[in-house]
Order: C-alpha cells, then structure tokens, then sequence
C-alpha cells in the first residue's frame, strides 16, 4: 500500500487584521504540480471564494494559481495577499518581495508599515482600463434601478449606485445578476463617512460566489473609477460586506498597488495521495 502524502494547508483573512472578518482564502502548498481536476475538486472541498495553491520555481518565484468552488480564475487579489501572508508569516520565507508567475502575468507583493493596523502587504496588479458604457434597462433591473454611472473593466461591470446606504441596503438578485455581461458586478457609491473615499459591494453568482466578502481584483477597476471621480492616486476603499474590509489603493499608471494585511485562522495538513 502506497504511503499517504500531506501538504501544508491555511485558511487566511485577507485585508483585515482580525479573525473572522475580510475575506478567507484558502492556502495550499504544493511541492509538484497536479491535475487540474484535483485542484479543482480541493476548492471545491475548501468551499471559500478562492483556494490558491503555491508551487515553488526557481529564484523565489512561485507558481500562483486560484480557484473559486467551481471554476479556475485569472486574477484574485484577497488569495494572493493571503499567499504572501503564508510565505512570510507561516514559511519564514526571507525575502522583502515575492514574485507569483500567474495566469495575469507576473505579480509581486512587498511587505509595508502601515499606520492603519500596523504590518501591512502592498500587491502590484494590473490597474483595470474603463471602458465607460450606457446604463442598460436590464442593469437597473439588477439593481432596483439606482445605477447612476456605468462603466466595464476587463472582466466585471462597475454599477455606481446614489449613496453609500443604498450600497449596504442593497438586496441582491443573484439569477438577475448571473444575466448581466459580466463575470461579476460591483456596486459602489462615494462614502459617506471619514474611514473611506468609497464603499463597494461584489457579486459573482456565475463563477459558485454570490457575495465576495472583499475583493481585490474589483479594486484594480474601483481604485482607477474613484481615483477619476476624485481626482486622487490614493485611495482607501471600503468592501461593505457582512464581514467588511477596507482596501487601499495606490494608482500607478497602467499599475497600481493593492494594500492590507492578513491574519491566519487555521493550520493544516491537505491529504495529497
């Protein structure tokens, strides 16, 4: 009978720094590829919106890879802060920058001091282009008909909505919304408070995730949205979620920086064979 295998295996909070808000990723540390289908069925197990899996390359480089319960996805943000929170904080890897071979190119995190909640990790993603577009009589009916502005990143539509209380009141049509053009909607007004330049909400209902607690790869479309509305390069964000979570952002051109911190909820071991 063959020996069984195991591999490291996290669940973190990603852009927070306490447990059980932001949003939780799982973390996988592979030390040779597997089938995409295993993969696949792991996160599905997991059941979180994204499970990454890390397979260490030459030159502290990794392999990064996300799956939400039911489909591989090309760029998350919370999953990869979360990876790098693992390597640094869990692996001790000794490096001041990770690099991540993705299927968005390559991608890098940096450890940073914050003065919001003390250590925290800034992202170097891909800023999102805007492609501003019509407000669509089936988009007001995902929405209630509160869209204001309309305008399409790479692969979600951003529905600005009149205040920040109709974001956090907003009641979701997930079969309304699965009919939209897009992988996910996001929701989003000017905050109306001191903590935040702007409030957000995410859902994507086609891809296994009705509501994303916070999501990072929404802000490489909300940092450049908000950073034109407000004339700024940076911004704080505030995903209004039940568990809630804020996101700074800092505009770079076609680039920008994605910043929080992260804590690990749970330590384990994945039964590979």
């Amino acid at each position: 009978m063959a020996h069984a295998t195991y591999k490291e295996c996290f669940v973190v909070s990603a852009f927070t720094d306490r447990p059980f808000s932001g949003n939780p990723a799982a973390v996988c540390l592979l030390d040779q590829p597997r089938p995409d289908t295993w993969l696949q069925a792991v996160a599905a197990d997991f059941n979180l919106s994204e499970t990454a899996f890390l397979l260490p390359l030459a030159n502290h480089r990794w392999q990064l890879r996300w799956f939400t319960p039911t489909v591989e996805v090309d760029l998350c943000g919370h999953a990869t802060l979360a990876s790098a929170h693992v390597l640094w904080r869990e692996k001790k890897i000794a490096t001041e920058v990770l690099e991540f071979e993705t299927r968005s190119g390559v991608l890098t995190a940096q450890q940073r001091n914050g003065q919001q909640s003390g250590e925290q990790i800034a992202l170097d993603f891909p800023a999102s282009e805007l492609q501003p577009v019509t407000v669509q009589p089936h988009w007001q009916d995902a929405v209630q008909g509160k869209a204001i502005n309309a305008v399409r990143g790479r692969q979600d539509l951003l529905l600005e909505l009149q205040t920040e209380q109709q974001v956090r009141d907003f009641v979701p049509d997930f079969a309304a919304i699965k009919q939209l053009p897009a992988r996910g909607l996001i929701i989003t007004a000017r905050s109306q408070t001191g903590d935040a330049d702007f409030v957000s909400r995410f859902f994507a209902p086609g891809v296994g995730v009705d509501e994303d607690p916070v999501t990072g790869s929404a802000h490489c479309i909300l940092g450049p949205y908000w950073g034109q509305q407000l004339n700024k390069t940076s911004l704080r964000g505030h995903q209004v979620s039940r568990r809630g979570g804020f996101v700074g952002v800092e505009l770079h051109g076609a680039r920008l920086h994605l910043i929080g911190s992260a804590i690990t909820t749970l330590r384990g071991t994945l039964h590979v064979d």
